[in-house]
């Protein structure tokens, strides 16, 4: 008798090994790493078409810190040297705080909404989603920081020893800063009254602590230390620099690269937060 020979055919129950088929499922898209200019502007503009459809919210990021600036003008119409000296301050912290607050909305709405889901299906990278929408909202916070500062210079009378284009440039960084913490937080917040809840949590102890009441070297050591490392601090601090001298000083550009550097810094954290909600 011949031994049996082994054989090579195939049986149901063994599948023969081969080489997977294109056609047999779509191919996970690989998402781009890259910070591209085309991306980047491509989202930026979509969220101005928004906003162009939104008057409300473009009244409250342009509007509200030019009101709010000419209501303390005449609070203190009878001291207009009150005015001079917190002015200025109050004209880096009105835009932070306006820009924050409409940013962690919007950017919420955008992810309850689903907007936000379908744009991360797509091969986009996380990179060009931040800086499309920083871009959107630094757009308006340029527009926001020129009417503010003009009006407080030329309008309120907001007497400055230094140039106001150096004020209109610490106007725009905080500006920027408070539209970096607003796409930052949005990503923790659940809905839009959760996203006004970080205000108290993140705007109010750097307001309490950045030297707009009281000096910072004289408040508790500890409370000192604490605003040290709030950007909110060197932008009051760059503020009070073009408020008191004529020159751009060493501790002005200390502090404005500082608020700017704290800006990009929180733009990495807002890309690093950016995930999808759903499987």
């Amino acid at each position: 008798m011949s031994p049996v020979q082994p054989t090579t055919a195939t049986t149901p129950d063994t599948p023969a090994t081969s080489a997977p088929d294109p056609a047999s499922g779509p191919r996970p898209v690989a998402r781009p790493r890259a910070l591209t200019l085309s991306r980047t502007t491509a989202t930026a503009s979509r969220v101005l078409r928004q906003l162009r459809h939104d008057p409300r919210t473009i009244a409250l990021m342009i509007l509200v810190p030019c009101v709010m600036l000419f209501l303390l003008r005449y609070v203190f119409d009878g001291s207009s040297r009150t005015f001079d000296s917190i002015g200025a301050s109050l004209l880096g912290i009105f835009p932070l705080i306006t820009m924050f607050l409409v940013t962690s909305i919007a950017t919420l709405r955008e992810r309850t909404s689903g907007t936000l889901e379908r744009l991360l299906a797509l091969p986009l990278g996380k990179g060009d989603l931040i800086a499309g929408y920083a871009l959107a909202f630094g757009t308006v916070a340029v527009v926001q920081s020129a009417l503010a500062t003009g009006l407080a210079v030329w309008v309120l009378g907001l007497d400055v020893t230094g140039s106001p284009w150096l004020l209109l440039l610490v106007a725009l960084l905080d500006a920027l800063l408070g539209t970096a913490l607003g796409l930052f937080v949005s990503a923790f917040a659940a809905s839009e009254f959760q996203a006004v809840q970080f205000m108290p949590a993140v705007i109010f102890p750097q307001l309490l602590l950045c030297g707009l009441f009281t000096p910072r070297p004289a408040m508790h050591p500890v409370l000192e230390a604490v605003s040290d490392v709030l950007p909110m601090s060197y932008a009051v601090d760059g503020m009070n620099q073009v408020l008191q001298h004529t020159d751009m000083t060493a501790t002005f550009v200390r502090d404005i690269l500082i608020v700017a550097g704290s800006a990009v810094l929180v733009l990495f954290l807002g890309a690093a937060t950016l995930r999808r909600r759903t499987s």
